[in-house]
């Protein structure tokens, strides 16, 4: 029996990126490019017209960003499965594409080898990731089951440290979701998780601790 014909929307502002990757995935012959979008708000249209059964979403997108399509898709619960194309390598982003109800992360410079096997993987109900990001998963799945035992300052990731510099600006957690693109949720899950680490209590703990070691967090 032949495999099921998969549909699927590429959504990218790089038309040779889209090109490109057009081109390695219809090599394999159950799988379908039906559309190609632009831009987030394209995207959300094609995805309303044609149903098709996986998109891949460009993360940085004009209009509107691959979290934007996400967020718009869940609230309307398309029956689409969304996998994210990205050049960033960051716990914090990855955090969110799997809080968007991510079926698939795929970096962009493994794109071409992992394609087909990523949509081949999201179509048959798994996750895939790229293998480069196997330990954002794990670090993800641990604080799924247990909280974070409490650390010093060296033990934040390169994402818990960015928010902390921000915080150190002074700016509040709306501020650094507009500046990051993720949701506010995200940054109060980080802001707490941070606060398990350093074991630090109180509603301005955290915003002290960052202004305090400033220095320290470059």
């Amino acid at each position: 029996m032949e495999p099921t014909e998969v549909r699927i929307l590429i959504a990218d502002d790089h038309p040779v990126f889209r090109a490109g990757l057009r081109q390695v995935i219809e090599r394999a012959p159950h799988l379908r490019v039906v559309a190609e979008a632009e831009d987030g708000e394209a995207a959300l249209r094609q995805i309303q017209e044609l149903s098709p059964q996986v998109a891949l979403l460009d993360l940085d997108m004009p209009l509107l960003n691959g979290f934007g399509v996400a967020r718009r898709v869940r609230k309307e619960t398309w029956p689409v499965a969304l996998v994210f194309l990205t050049m960033h390598k960051d716990q914090l982003y990855f955090d969110e594409a799997f809080d968007l109800g991510a079926r698939g992360y795929l970096l962009k410079d493994g794109a071409p080898a992992d394609i087909v096997t990523c949509l081949e993987t999201v179509a048959a109900g798994k996750t895939f990731i790229s293998p480069a990001l196997t330990a954002f998963l794990e670090d993800r799945r641990a604080r799924q089951v247990s909280p974070l035992p409490a650390s010093g300052l060296q033990e934040l990731t390169a994402a818990e440290r960015r928010i902390l510099r921000m915080l150190a600006d002074c700016k509040t957690s709306r501020q650094i979701s507009n500046d990051l693109g993720v949701s506010i949720r995200t940054i109060e899950n980080t802001r707490a998780r941070i606060c398990q680490k350093l074991d630090l209590r109180g509603s301005h703990a955290l915003v002290k601790f960052a202004i305090q070691h400033k220095a320290g967090l470059d």
